[in-house]
């Protein structure tokens, strides 16, 4: 029977066939243990001498590392594997012997990985990052679908800008101007005037000459965008899913947190509510912690979000950010103009701002005195100051950062692991 490793556990005592390739091995004169992989799981297989014909033990214990070969045997309980089973190899089957591998056992320089992503997307640790972010995905399609959110898909190429054009990679679209996109939610507040409740996922692009381990050039964006919700009710909506996306990973990928040395207890804490803290609360509490010269006005950056999370052992919402510091959009406090109704979520363990979010303005006056103060009087904005003319109403979103949430629920240091094929400032290979 023809089966793979995950649903080996559907075949205990079983004769199967898997398709895999070689990770590694190890022989004596008498047993060759196999290191299979087959994108679904890994396995070792136990080739003993004296069960197979001489052929296939020989074939077994020169197989070269990545391999690909056909593996026929018994599958078996195995208490001293993570995985729990192994297969007991009756037959081997070489499809293609691989030769001079260029990833070998040995420890290798992150540029040399980078260089060979394509390959080192097969190791054990990068293949469970992958397996976490594709169960946030389906997680983060679940929570919305059994919310009422319809999926909307925003254009990548934009002839205007969410947030400004300094970050922008411009593009020329025939014979005007246009951008890659580095947010799809002002088509959103487009599409929840007409659906009320949607979501977006997609890819976006920030031209920022950034190193950090938390930035990339290409990233993806989940940006749910809601009608007749105010701030209050996004943040408990944030919370929410946040809450849901660490229960599924926790539940699902077991395994892959395992192998990733993951401390778990960590993220069993991540249930709603969250902590909540005004901007000016948090300059208080970073002045405390020595951080002197920070003052009112100011954003925050990485070492200021990690001192604020270390005072939580959950996710932290910043809310009332200073209006100057934040985007035209936004919907200033009522009972204060000079900060909005908007919210970063920190993750703790030095992750950072994993969401961005905020009530936006709906009020046509204000949004029309928003646009001659950022300047926006490119014809390519009447269609989003509409959205105010016509049937305006109160209404909220945010946006996560996909790469940056693998990265806190893997607990892998750099958002470069948490995209198949990272772009970087200096990256665009392979």
């Amino acid at each position: 029977m023809k089966t793979t490793i995950a649903k080996l556990s559907e075949h205990v005592g079983e004769e199967v066939t898997i398709g895999a390739w070689l990770r590694n091995k190890r022989s004596s004169g008498k047993i060759a243990f196999l290191q299979l992989r087959d994108g679904t799981g890994f396995v070792q297989g136990v080739v003993v001498k004296s069960d197979v014909p001489e052929e296939v033990f020989q074939t077994a214990k020169n197989m070269t590392q990545e391999t690909s070969l056909y593996v026929t045997g018994k599958v078996v309980e195995d208490s001293r594997s993570s995985f729990g089973y192994e297969i007991q190899v009756s037959n081997v089957e070489v499809i293609h012997a691989a030769t001079d591998y260029p990833i070998t056992p040995k420890e290798h320089g992150t540029e040399f990985l980078m260089d060979n992503r394509h390959l080192w997307l097969r190791s054990q640790k990068q293949h469970a990052v992958m397996k976490i972010r594709n169960e946030i995905i389906r997680a983060t399609y679940e929570y919305f679908h059994e919310n009422g959110y319809t999926k909307i898909d925003p254009p990548i190429l934009t002839g205007s800008s969410a947030e400004g054009t300094t970050e922008l990679f411009h593009t020329k679209y025939f014979e005007e101007e246009a951008y890659l996109s580095q947010s799809g939610q002002l088509y959103m507040e487009a599409a929840a005037m007409a659906f009320n409740k949607v979501f977006s996922f997609g890819p976006t692009f920030r031209a920022e000459k950034s190193k950090t381990r938390r930035h990339l050039i290409e990233f993806w964006m989940i940006e749910p965008e809601m009608a007749f919700v105010e701030h209050a009710e996004s943040l408990e909506i944030q919370e929410n899913y946040i809450s849901h996306l660490v229960a599924s990973v926790l539940k699902n990928c077991k395994l892959d947190l395992e192998i990733l040395g993951r401390d778990t207890a960590k993220l069993a804490k991540v249930t709603a509510p969250f902590p909540r803290i005004t901007y000016d609360k948090a300059i208080e509490l970073l002045k405390e912690k020595g951080f002197d010269d920070i003052e009112w006005g100011e954003d925050f950056g990485a070492p200021h979000e990690t001192a604020i999370a270390e005072s939580f052992d959950k996710p932290v919402f910043i809310t009332h950010y200073p209006a100057a510091i934040k985007a035209f959009y936004m919907k200033p406090d009522p009972n204060r103009e000079d900060v909005v109704l908007c919210a970063d979520l920190i993750a703790p363990e030095g992750y950072g701002e994993i969401i961005g979010g905020s009530q936006r303005i709906d009020d046509l006056e204000l949004m029309e005195k928003r646009y001659e103060e950022h300047n926006l009087t490119s014809d390519a904005y009447n269609w989003y100051l509409e959205l105010r003319k016509y049937g305006s109403v109160p209404h909220s979103g945010f946006g996560l950062g996909l790469e940056r949430t693998v990265a806190w629920l893997s607990g892998v240091e750099h958002v470069r692991e948490t995209i198949p094929f990272p772009r970087l400032l200096n990256r665009l290979y392979p």
